[in-house]
């Protein structure tokens, strides 16, 4: 079965961007002119322009026209990083993971803020609705461009134990994983990961610099556990599709220093 007409036109543009017909920063020919060349009504060539960009090829500036924008080169992640090759922080295994590639990474210092836990996160937490929890928020970056967001909820309790530096405006170098185990004795043994997907909200969107239509970013949700079982932590990442490739290793695998090659999808030339 022939793919929509839209569904063509975009894949003979995204022919020429790889190619090097339109090369970065090149504007793409008017609607008109496309209309013209492909004989087809304005509407099956905005959605066609949609489509390049929500995979993150072109940008669209309005009272300008549509550009080709830079090629992203994936960021690839472990998510199961933390207490391997000496990381003892999601922050820290962040930055060496990007050693391992080439690139720089940052994390600011996080924004800090102490509030009375929603129905969710006191459940992630084990804690009663209202207990008020520490929440670390820091963005993420590499190659000093935005690449995803993490906000953190810890038990106040914590704080009132000692381990004060959570409400520290100033990221915990050694990680908060190792800080608390230093300080309270309280150790993660485990955790559980939810990852979805969805739409960003205008927070992310800005954040990000995704565009209005046709983007999604990957959800990542950990709840750390200690010994005994109970909730240590609820950590939420956001990352960008675009420009991220998660992984989870299992077992005795070899290194890995970079992207895999993509496997090729049936039907991948329908886009």
């Amino acid at each position: 079965m022939a793919a929509p007409r839209f569904r063509q036109i975009a894949e003979e543009l995204i022919r020429r961007i790889d190619n090097g017909a339109y090369p970065e920063g090149t504007q793409l020919p008017t609607e008109v002119q496309l209309m013209d060349e492909f004989d087809a009504s304005r509407n099956t060539i905005r959605d066609a322009v949609k489509l390049l960009i929500g995979r993150g090829l072109v940008h669209t500036s309005p009272g300008r026209g549509t550009f080709v924008l830079r090629a992203v080169e994936p960021f690839a992640l472990t998510l199961a990083s933390v207490g391997t090759a000496g990381q003892t922080s999601e922050s820290e295994a962040y930055r060496f993971e990007a050693r391992l590639q080439g690139r720089e990474a940052n994390v600011s210092d996080p924004r800090v803020e102490i509030k009375k836990a929603a129905g969710s996160v006191a459940q992630a937490l084990g804690i009663e609705a209202g207990q008020r929890v520490v929440i670390r928020h820091q963005e993420r970056r590499i190659d000093g461009r935005p690449w995803s967001l993490q906000t953190s909820w810890y038990p106040m309790a914590y704080v009132t134990q000692g381990a004060d530096r959570l409400i520290d405006a100033e990221d915990i170098r050694e990680g908060v994983v190792k800080y608390l185990q230093e300080e309270l004795g309280v150790e993660q043994a485990g955790y559980r990961d939810k990852i979805t997907a969805r739409v960003p909200n205008a927070h992310e969107a800005s954040f990000f610099n995704l565009p209005d239509s046709g983007s999604t970013v990957i959800v990542h949700d950990r709840i750390a556990y200690g010994r005994d079982k109970k909730p240590i932590r609820l950590t939420n990442t956001v990352y960008p599709a675009d420009r991220n490739e998660l992984y989870v290793e299992v077992g005795d695998v070899p290194p890995r220093t970079g992207p895999t090659p993509t496997v090729p999808v049936e039907g991948d030339d329908a886009i």
